[in-house]
């Protein structure tokens, strides 16, 4: 991806060429569901000391999924607010049952090899 992206609509293609592999994809909806859920009982109980523990659940299985399924680095290290807009996004489709589509739109198939070139074109 070059140059920097200057909106998350630009972001998002190089975010989900990030997230090809379905295992990782999976790693980051438990871990961002976990987090979301902590977040929850957090604001209802207002303990707040337990915010550190939320991203260490959130990241952590994103993490693994990037250093030993993907084999690449995290797109938090770079842009880790639209990072973590794609997370949102990304759970939100998958919640939705739309993610293996977005992901055909964008790369040609539900689970693209990791050198699928993003597609050009009104389909993506």
């Amino acid at each position: 991806m070059s140059p920097p992206p200057r909106s998350f609509s630009e972001f998002w293609p190089y975010y989900a060429g990030e997230h090809r592999n379905p295992f990782n994809r999976g790693l980051h909806y438990i871990g961002t569901t976990c987090a979301l859920l902590l977040l929850g009982y957090i604001i209802t109980t207002r303990y707040w000391g337990l915010l550190l523990l939320g991203l260490v659940i959130g990241y952590g299985p994103a993490w693994v999924g990037h250093f030993f399924v993907e084999n690449n680095k995290p797109a938090s290290f770079k842009y880790p607010l639209w990072s973590f807009m794609g997370d949102l996004k990304m759970l939100a489709l998958r919640l939705s049952g739309q993610m293996d589509a977005e992901m055909t739109r964008l790369y040609g198939s539900a689970n693209p090899p990791p050198d699928a070139p993003l597609r050009r074109g009104p389909q993506a």
